[in-house]
């Protein structure tokens, strides 16, 4: 089962944090169909936030046909997001920690390795126009 965390100096709002750590769980296979998410009151629990933030996330992954909310029962994944690239992910990962290692022996902090991985993805790639 998933668990939720929360970054206040993130500037995103907390229902969308916990839309997007549900999308990325199930883009990376950790989320299947059938699955159940926690409950409300499992994630106000955790993450000490307002019961109608994880419901407004709940009611929009249902809204995107990702979840479905049984009442009583609890809210379960409908379809996951994951694709026939899922198997390059865990040599990918493994070149990812070396990388990150190395940051992390060249001085780096968290801060920066976040601004130098963002800034590199959203470059536009070498050698296109």
């Amino acid at each position: 089962m998933i668990e939720f965390h929360l970054d206040a100096r993130s500037g995103v709002a907390n229902y969308m944090q916990l839309i997007h750590q549900v999308r990325h769980a199930m883009r990376l296979g950790l989320l299947n169909e059938g699955d159940r998410l926690p409950t409300v009151k499992e994630v106000v629990a955790k993450v000490a936030i307002n019961p109608n933030t994880v419901l407004k996330a709940y009611r929009e992954l249902e809204y995107e046909g990702l979840v479905t909310l049984r009442t009583g029962v609890g809210t379960f994944v409908t379809r996951t997001l994951s694709d026939e690239s899922l198997g390059a992910h865990g040599p990918l990962r493994l070149k990812l920690q070396q990388w990150l290692a190395e940051a992390r022996e060249a001085g780096l902090d968290e801060e920066s390795i976040e601004a130098l991985l963002l800034s590199t993805f959203r470059a536009p790639a070498e050698g296109k126009a």
